[in-house]
């Protein structure tokens, strides 16, 4: 269990930390966007660094998503089974799907983020970017979710010896009062 609170942490920060690249890819497109119709420039470096980011949101917080059970499932058909079958499905579906699938990918996508880390791989569009960091994101992205499935399976096989409760893994739906006080604690912060 501590290596999967370990990693459960880990995630939970690093999706923290990337949800900024999401509202930086926003500010970064409106402002594209006003300067391209206001002024009638743009240019691809632009549009590329919105990709970026958006890859980063997506390849890094991908494990954050499958932590907090938000992960594409069959619900209407897994919902009809007990807790206890619905456990061994993920199980069955992380050691078979997740785990195999991620670290193909993950065993593929390195050599390809290194050469093209090597190479100081430059985008082919006129103005473009340096190419090798969103390459990277691929491997590490994959790493993350490698990890997390990890420590997924930990928690299920837990619950099925008895030493976890599902809350520890089930999706939490958070309510209109839970919100309120995020909200209220955020404005603290500020």
């Amino acid at each position: 269990m501590p290596l999967s609170r370990f990693i459960d942490t880990m995630n939970e920060k690093i999706a923290g930390a990337v949800s900024w690249a999401l509202l930086a890819a926003v500010v970064i497109c409106s402002a594209n966007a006003l300067i391209r119709y206001i002024f009638n420039a743009s240019s691809n470096a632009w549009l590329e660094i919105q990709w970026y980011l958006f890859g980063a949101v997506f390849m890094l917080a991908s494990a954050h998503t499958l932590k907090r059970d938000e992960h594409v499932r069959i619900d209407v058909v897994a919902g009809r089974f007990s807790k206890r079958t619905q456990v061994w499905i993920d199980l069955l579906g992380f050691l078979l799907f997740l785990l195999p699938i991620s670290l193909v990918i993950l065993y593929y996508g390195l050599p390809f983020a290194l050469l093209s880390v090597q190479s100081a791989e430059m985008s082919s569009n006129a103005g473009g970017l340096i190419v090798w960091p969103a390459k990277v994101l691929v491997p590490l992205g994959f790493l993350l979710l490698v990890l997390q499935g990890v420590s997924e399976v930990i928690k299920r096989i837990a619950f099925l010896a008895g030493k976890l409760d599902a809350s520890a893994f089930a999706k939490h739906v958070t309510t209109p009062e839970e919100e309120i006080e995020a909200i209220k604690a955020a404005n603290k912060l500020d």
